[in-house]
């Protein structure tokens, strides 16, 4: 399912509106596919974007070898507007101020985010970028949303705390502070009675922060939780 925002975020944030975003990176749906062979024809579109966005660097980064102003500019905004095509770049600029509820780009933040959670080996291949995956992390962990992006959050904590730990998905405890629910805790609770150990000690976790909001999602809360956590 594709999440968008509403369409008033066209005019309410920035240049660029649902559809020109749309029109850039609809291709990327692809990488959260089922489909396998769906999946390996997007890799191949980002393939693509992310030579096209090198190349378009390099010849940015030239131009600092010449006393070309006029060309240095025409390259710097040439740059600028081929990284919108790939991801995660596009996802580098959003403005600086308003909220990410209002942002075109917000359902392929969110595509970028369920890209790392669902199919972890490739993206880690042919896109690994942790400080984006964390500065994601923290910009959509609001209560706020609409219904369809709370959902997708939850879809996103629920696949996170089955695995394995990977780097950064700490900050998943604020996105699951921000869309505390029933539907949310009624998952956790279930991966916790499951048979996995990684499942049983992440969402127990998660779900005893939840229960204290007032204490830190810090290493030192985790390992002493993890100390004191009853064991089968």
């Amino acid at each position: 399912m594709i999440y968008q925002v509403t369409r008033e975020a066209d005019t309410s944030v920035g240049i660029d509106g649902v559809g020109v975003w749309d029109g850039r990176l609809g291709w990327a749906y692809g990488l959260i596919a089922s489909d396998s062979a769906v999946r390996a024809v997007a890799l191949v579109r980002l393939a693509d974007a992310e030579r096209n966005t090198r190349d378009a660097l390099d010849r940015y980064n030239r131009t600092w070898r010449r006393r070309y102003s006029l060309r240095r500019k025409a390259a710097c905004r040439n740059y600028e507007e081929i990284r919108k095509y790939s991801l995660p770049d596009a996802l580098w600029d959003r403005p600086a101020g308003p909220d990410i509820v209002a942002w075109p780009g917000l359902p392929y933040a969110l595509l970028f985010l369920e890209w790392e959670a669902r199919y972890p080996q490739e993206w880690t291949r042919h896109a690994k970028a942790w400080g984006t995956k964390q500065g994601l992390i923290r910009d959509v962990a609001l209560a706020h949303h609409e219904a369809t992006v709370r959902t997708k959050l939850t879809d996103l904590i629920e696949i996170v705390v089955q695995r394995p730990y990977r780097c950064k998905d700490r900050e998943y405890v604020r996105a699951a502070r921000a869309v505390d629910s029933d539907d949310l805790r009624i998952r956790l609770e279930a991966a916790a009675r499951s048979d996995h150990p990684w499942a049983q000690r992440h969402a127990g976790y998660v779900l005893w922060l939840l229960d204290r909001p007032e204490v830190p999602n810090t290493r030192h809360v985790w390992r002493t939780w993890l100390a004191s956590a009853p064991r089968e």
